[in-house]
């Protein structure tokens, strides 16, 4: 398997940096893992985007999903024309809020003509969901709105884990066990004052525990904003985590 970072921003792009986005490939097959703003530039960089097997999406946040935008018109206009339309799969209620999101662009061109650049379903988080070569399972995450931590497991190599956007109250060390990379938000370096329970987004210490917890072989850190030190989260996240910790540089690779 391989994972090529796309960004590592929190909810902004930074300064050369887009947001959350993801590229998992494993034999013929390559998977998105959300497409944020700032990622399909670089996504272009390491990859045909117009054969990807599927975009998967963690939630409906701008930061993890507004580059999809780009992609519907990317794959509209190109010269080069798509084979066929790109799986695009988003978490429960999210067909809704993404067609309200693209309507008025949707209005301003032919009718179907971005509608036609993608094939947009709901996964069900209960189920496992196969693409080609992978499986991607979810956990739920403690977020501000409904939100998923994904699995991709493939025969042959250890598994990639991806929080999301979660809070500590999630608990996913029993999912993401045994994982051989392990890509966990770290938006934040304290903790706050609110409750613990209702926190939705993770300490840079509580990503090191987390992949701690979970015997990760290898830990990324992503969701960082530039104002805090990249330098300092890896330090905090070293304080838990003994292990190889990198960050979420736009074209980080990892094989394994």
């Amino acid at each position: 398997m391989r994972l090529t970072t796309l960004g590592g921003s929190a909810a902004s792009p930074n300064m050369g940096m887009g947001a959350s986005g993801l590229l998992v490939e494993s034999g013929s097959t390559r998977l998105v893992l959300d497409l944020g703003p700032g990622t399909l530039p670089e996504l272009r960089r390491h990859t045909d985007f117009r054969t990807l097997d599927a975009v998967i999406i963690s939630h409906m946040h701008v930061d993890h999903l507004l580059d999809l935008l780009s992609l519907r018109h990317a794959l509209a206009y190109n010269p080069i024309p798509a084979p066929a339309p790109i799986s695009v799969f988003l978490p429960p209620g999210g067909m809704d809020v993404l067609a309200r999101a693209t309507a008025p662009f949707d209005a301003c061109d032919e009718p179907g003509r971005f509608d036609a650049t993608v094939r947009v379903a709901e996964y069900d988080p209960i189920q496992p969901l196969r693409v080609g070569d992978c499986v991607v399972t979810f956990a739920p995450a403690v977020h501000y709105l409904p939100a998923w931590a994904m699995r991709v497991q493939s025969e042959g190599s250890a598994d990639l884990g991806y929080t999301g956007d979660t809070g500590p109250a999630a608990d996913l060390a029993p999912f993401f066990a045994g994982v051989g990379v392990l890509v966990a938000e770290s938006t934040l370096l304290e903790p706050g004052s609110g409750p613990v329970a209702e926190r939705g987004s993770l300490t840079a210490t509580e990503a090191g525990e987390l992949a701690n917890a979970a015997r990760a072989e290898i830990l990324v850190l992503t969701h960082m904003w530039e104002e805090l030190d990249f330098a300092e989260y890896r330090a905090r996240a070293a304080v838990a985590f003994s292990g190889r910790i990198e960050m979420a540089t736009p074209g980080l690779s990892l094989s394994w």
